[in-house]
């Protein structure tokens, strides 16, 4: 569970709430509220990706985050330039560990420069942190 010292690190940077199990789901709350969700789940997927096995796996991984989020009119089709969209397209049939490096930084840079500024603004994430400061409040007077 996460205490007011660590809700307030969350502002430091992006890659603090996407750490934190209870950050990351206040992030995700917040982008489905701007409709930019599939920033964040694609950044997860490719997390997940990178950390796969299995030779077949990767193939099907690969697969299915090209088919989500990469090819036209995917479901939670991601904004990337078209080099970076054009280069993943030819490497999908052979698909690498790094194959969606360039369009994970991409998507990241966008969270932390575009997204993460208004996060810290918003009421999802106020919320968060007065949360956090009545509980610790609650345990200093029970504490006396």
């Amino acid at each position: 569970r996460s205490n007011t010292g660590e809700t307030m690190a969350w502002s430091e940077s992006v890659d603090t709430v996407l750490a934190n199990k209870e950050g990351l789901a206040a992030f995700r709350t917040f982008l489905k509220s701007e409709f930019s969700e599939e920033n964040v789940e694609f950044w997860l997927a490719c997390e997940d990706f990178k950390k796969t096995k299995s030779s077949t796996k990767i193939a099907s991984k690969a697969q299915k985050i090209y088919s989500d989020f990469i090819q036209a009119d995917a479901p939670q089709e991601i904004n990337i330039d078209f080099h970076t969209k054009n280069d993943i397209s030819q490497k999908i049939s052979r698909p690498t560990l790094s194959c969606f490096d360039a369009a994970q930084s991409s998507i990241y840079r966008l969270m932390a420069k575009d997204s993460f500024p208004r996060f810290l603004r918003s009421e999802v994430y106020k919320e968060l942190v007065k949360k956090h400061q009545d509980r610790n409040q609650k345990r200093w007077v029970a504490f006396l």
